[in-house]
This record gives C-alpha cells, structure tokens and sequence, in this order.
C-alpha cells in the first residue's frame, strides 16, 4: 500500500501567557503542542519560577515548555533555566543573536511587524524559528492587535503566526499563509493570564480542521 506524504505537516499550535496549573491540563488535553510562560517582570502574565516549575511539571510528555524573556539579565535566565525545565526559549526584546544562542536551548526571535520598518531577516540566521507578532515600540505582545499580514515575506525556515489571533480568523491565517506555527494568547481569555477553556478547544479545533 502506497501512503501519501502530506504537502506541509500540520500546523502547531502554542498557548502562550499560562499561569494556571488548571488552564496547562486543559490545553494539553486538548492537543496543544506548546504552552509559553512569561518571564517578564512588566507582563500581566509574568509567573514567577516556582509557579512555572509546578505548571511544567504537571504537562504531559511531548507538550513543549518555551520562556519567554525580554532583555532580560543572562544570570537571571540562567537562575530560571535551573529552577523550571524549560525546553525553548523565546526572546522579544533588543537581544542580539548571540545573547540569544549562549543559553543551551533551542531559541524563538520575535519580530515586531507593527512598526514601518520590516525586520532585519538575515540578523536572526540562528533561530530555531521566527515569530511574527504585531508588537512594536518595545512593547511585549499579547495586546491582541494584528498586523498587515501582506508583510510577511516568502520565509525559506520555520515561522510562527502571532498577533491578534482568535479561533474566528486562525483557519484563515492558517489556510493563507501557511505558517508553520501559530501562537495565541489574548485571544483565548477571560482577563490576562486566566485562559477560557472553551476558546482554547474553539481555537484548536479550528487549526486543525483548517
């Protein structure tokens, strides 16, 4: 029997902005293949390490841990890094490539596609995967906007979809731009950081039929 190989695999899909053990199990049961946890001390979803290391304990094989800092100090990451077994990290601020690769881990660069001018694509060469949100200005993400999705250029390496996603309008992004990835946050609350597990299955559910 000949067995098709599919075009592209099928998206994944991360939660971001976890501070509850509850809301973790709930999206794991639902299939999410990531959950991320804030590290950034001005983020209305900051969790502290003990808080991270009891909700990345509780998740079940094969459900990706990713941190999310931004400019933070390198001995402060490291601090993190031995306390909560994170398996990615994921950086937002104005780190350089190679504050980014020093830790060990595999490592996400967010890039600000809000602001009028485009990224500098080849300064992220190291990557593990880029991720396109709305942010700019310095600020975080997770504010719910999007952004011109007609930026986006041809990318030959992985990319993740961020920035004002919902489960009404990520089977469109998903069908049309075919990232590799999408990552939601606000759009699956009922106040920041408290997830809403009816969007969380909604939002899923919704990639995966896309």
């Amino acid at each position: 029997m000949t067995v098709e190989r599919p075009a592209k695999p099928m998206t994944r899909i991360k939660i971001c902005g976890i501070t509850r053990t509850e809301d973790a199990l709930v999206a794991a049961a639902f299939g999410v293949d990531a959950v991320g946890l804030v590290f950034v001390e001005r983020s209305t979803r900051r969790v502290d390490p003990d808080q991270a290391r009891d909700i990345v304990r509780s998740l079940p094989p094969f459900v990706t841990r990713v941190g999310l800092f931004m400019n933070a100090a390198p001995a402060t990451i490291e601090r993190t890094l031995a306390r909560v077994p994170l398996d990615v990290l994921q950086f937002h601020g104005s780190e350089s490539a190679a504050e980014c690769s020093r830790f060990g881990r595999p490592w996400i660069k967010a890039l600000a596609m809000g602001q009028a001018d485009p990224p500098a694509w080849d300064e992220w060469a190291g990557a593990d995967a880029l991720l396109l949100d709305s942010h700019g200005n310095g600020k975080l993400g997770g504010s719910g906007e999007s952004f011109d999705w007609s930026r986006i250029p041809r990318l030959q390496r992985p990319w993740i979809l961020a920035g004002g996603l919902h489960p009404e309008n990520v089977a469109v992004a998903c069908r049309e731009l075919a990232p590799d990835a999408v990552d939601v946050s606000s759009g699956v609350e009922k106040s920041p950081g408290i997830k809403d597990h009816r969007l969380m299955q909604q939002f899923i559910e919704a990639v995966r039929h896309a």
